[in-house]
This record gives structure tokens, sequence and C-alpha cells, in this order.
């Protein structure tokens, strides 16, 4: 297996299982889901998991590889605010949680320029 090959199946992995833990165990992600969309979380919440569930399918497929790479990185950018939210939500919770949730905001980086460069590297 490529390098390039185990990009794209840990990406793969990685959409795969952030979507099916939004289908699966959806109450945790309704609470990231800012107030200012309209409608309910759960559509949210279930509609981010659907999506993250159709990129890691479009990214595994080498023929929507690149399609399915710059979607997720897309992806990854409107989810952002969710991160936010997350962030400022946790601030009086334990550090250890604190961490985490700031934790995550400067992680995003690394994985928008993973899926680019799966997309970059797609035949």
């Amino acid at each position: 297996m490529t390098d390039s090959s185990r990009a794209a199946f840990g990406l793969v992995a990685l959409m795969g299982g952030m979507g099916a833990a939004h289908l699966l165990v959806p109450r945790p992600f309704d609470t990231l889901v800012p107030s200012r969309l309209p409608g309910r979380p759960r559509f949210w919440t279930l509609a981010s998991g659907a999506s993250e569930l159709v990129c890691a399918a479009a990214v595994a497929h080498p023929r929507t590889r690149r399609a399915g790479a710059l979607a997720t990185a897309w992806l990854l950018v409107a989810v952002f605010p969710a991160n936010l939210k997350m962030a400022r939500d946790w601030r009086t919770r334990s550090s250890l949680l604190r961490a985490a949730a700031y934790g995550r905001l400067p992680l995003q980086v690394p994985l928008i320029a993973w899926a680019l460069r799966v997309a970059r590297e797609a035949e």
C-alpha cells in the first residue's frame, strides 16, 4: 500500500468513525450545534454525520477520491464553529476537558491539510 493510499484510508476511517458516532450517539453532538443555526440541533447533528459518511465513501473510491477529499476539507471548515462553541461552553469544565475542547481548535488545521493532501495525490 502506498503512502497516499494509507493517507486516504486513514481519512476514510476518521470520517467514517465520526459520521457513525454522530448517527449512533447524537446527544453529545447536539450540544455543539451553534444556536444561530435554524431548526433543531438534532437535524444538524444527523446532517453532519451523514455528510461525514458520504465524504468517507467518496474518499474510499479512487474515482471519487479527489472530490471526496475536497468535500472533506470543506466539511472540516464548516464544522469549525461547533468546535468554537465547544471550547466556549467547556471553559468552566475540568482542566482535562478544557484541554480536549481547546485542543480541537488547532487540530482542524492539520486535518484540513490532510484532506487537501489526499485530494492532491488522488489519481
